[in-house]
């Protein structure tokens, strides 16, 4: 789930769990290091339930598993439709949580094995002057590939925390970092594997949705993806959470949208500006412009279904 050193004096090892990823670049030639085979153990497997509410999955919970559990569907239906949206059936059957956070960029200058890039140990991003169709549009750092992770982005607005065999109550951004190390996937230390993920309690009388935007009906990997939670309530928004994936080298809280609707009336006119927020901030490459219009509409699309 992630990587991890063996010694000095060998090449920087992999863990390998389900592999669905590992596999894949096994193949193409870009992963060439030893493999560190990996099991579950019983508390990193399954999801169990705290006396608040509060789901805690484990990492090597496969997303299929997720994606039909009733009670995340009930509790965390914002999670529950990201897990069932991404990838394929086949996919979702093998796939692990811990893996979908840790997976490796889908960048195809970075899947090429013969092209180098800053997360090969190259000197710089091939992709920034050259075809960045599918790059960001929050352009944070040295890398201009999205974070590949749907599961990161709907768990950045349930506010999750991840645990490691080394550290508990690690934030998303803890464990993907801030988008400024263009050589890295995340920020785990060498050898430092996920563990389980912690939710915290769902809201009373929230309600969440998640959306993609791909380039074709199925499985495809999302040009832009949104999660958002709210409370409405007595007409207005009591509680919100937006976070987007696809956008940024991180999944991305929209902060300026959650500001634009925190405790205001759930009206057309307060969701077309918190729309409006969603690409605040933004700094689009040449070619990537055309995410801001999908962002903004994919937030419109979920807070009006959310108001209603």
């Amino acid at each position: 789930m992630t990587s991890a050193s063996m010694s000095a004096s060998t090449p920087s090892a992999e863990f390998r769990a389900a592999g669905t990823d590992l596999s894949e670049r096994r193949r193409s030639g870009v992963s060439q290091g030893p493999l560190i085979d990996i099991t579950a153990r019983p508390d990193t497997i399954g999801i169990d339930w705290g006396v608040d509410g509060a789901a805690r999955i484990g990492a090597f919970t496969t997303i299929a598993a997720i994606a039909a559990d009733a009670r995340i569907n009930g509790a965390y239906p914002g999670l529950a439709a990201a897990a069932l949206g991404l990838a394929t059936p086949q996919i979702r059957h093998l796939a692990t949580l811990g893996g979908n956070l840790a997976q490796r960029s889908r960048c195809w200058y970075y899947r090429n094995p013969h092209i180098a890039c800053l997360k090969k140990g190259g000197p710089d991003c091939p992709a920034r002057s050259g075809n960045h169709l599918y790059s960001v549009a929050f352009d944070l750092g040295p890398c201009v590939a999205p974070h590949p992770s749907t599961m990161a982005a709907a768990l950045l607005a349930y506010d999750a925390k991840i645990i490691t065999d080394r550290r508990s109550g690690l934030t998303i951004g803890d464990v993907l970092g801030d988008g400024s190390n263009g050589a890295a996937d995340h920020a785990l230390a060498s050898g430092e594997l996920i563990t389980a993920i912690q939710l915290s309690p769902p809201v009373r009388g929230e309600r969440a949705l998640y959306q993609r935007a791909i380039s074709r009906s199925h499985a495809e990997w999302p040009l832009v993806e949104v999660c958002v939670r709210a409370v409405v309530s007595s007409g207005s928004i009591q509680f919100i959470r937006v976070a987007a994936g696809g956008i940024a080298p991180v999944p991305l809280r929209l902060s300026a949208s959650e500001a634009a609707l925190q405790g205001a009336p759930a009206n057309p006119a307060n969701i077309a500006r918190a729309a409006h927020q969603a690409t605040a901030g933004a700094n689009p490459l040449p070619m990537t412009g055309y995410k801001l219009e999908l962002l903004s509409g994919l937030v419109h699309d979920l807070l009006e279904r959310l108001a209603a």
